[in-house]
């Protein structure tokens, strides 16, 4: 393994809302700066990403939280392309990421030996260090930029907008984007 060849991404999960904040705003002398709000504040739309600088960004939108299922679902696939690189590429693949619990999680760790076979290792960041993470970059710029002080009315609409977002930074970047779509729950049922 003198001449080991590793594909470096980096994984975070972020999470947004249908009420963007402001963060920063002008308003004319003697009016009150007012922001309109839609009726209901719905649910949290969450993102994981897997961002290879200059390369790629992978991602997964999903309303709610993450979990270790879907955490294992996303992973389960990146297995199966790490070891498809590996057969033709010699090249590991190596996932930079935080301790969050969704990640780290029993059932999570249980599948890191599989992976592994297949050529996907993980890397563990300090606690406490997510500066260290280039992808956090990647969540300041879509919430400061792109989503500043919307408002949405359907997390389906939030769900376009991240996604748009996404897009335009690749694009302007020169690196790809790819969406990676969970299972639907409905297709279980």
């Amino acid at each position: 393994m003198e001449n080991l060849q590793v594909d470096l991404f980096y994984l975070d999960e972020s999470g947004f809302s249908l009420w963007m904040p402001a963060e920063y705003s002008y308003f004319f002398i003697g009016e009150q700066k007012r922001i309109e709000q839609t009726s209901r504040k719905g649910k949290r739309i969450s993102i994981l990403g897997l961002l290879q600088p200059f390369v790629s960004f992978i991602y997964g939108l999903v309303v709610g939280s993450f979990d270790g299922n879907r955490d294992i679902t996303m992973m389960d696939e990146q297995a199966r392309q790490a070891k498809l690189q590996f057969e033709q590429t010699g090249k590991i693949r190596v996932l930079v990421q935080d301790n969050g619990s969704a990640h780290t999680s029993k059932p999570v760790k249980a599948k890191w030996a599989e992976w592994e076979a297949c050529g996907l290792y993980f890397f563990l960041l300090p606690k406490y260090c997510s500066e260290l993470n280039p992808i956090e970059v990647e969540w300041h710029q879509l919430k400061t930029h792109h989503l500043r002080g919307h408002m949405f009315e359907h997390e389906l609409d939030l769900a376009y907008a991240v996604s748009d977002g996404i897009d335009e930074r690749s694009q302007a970047a020169g690196y790809q984007a790819e969406r990676f779509q969970f299972p639907s729950k409905l297709a279980h049922s």
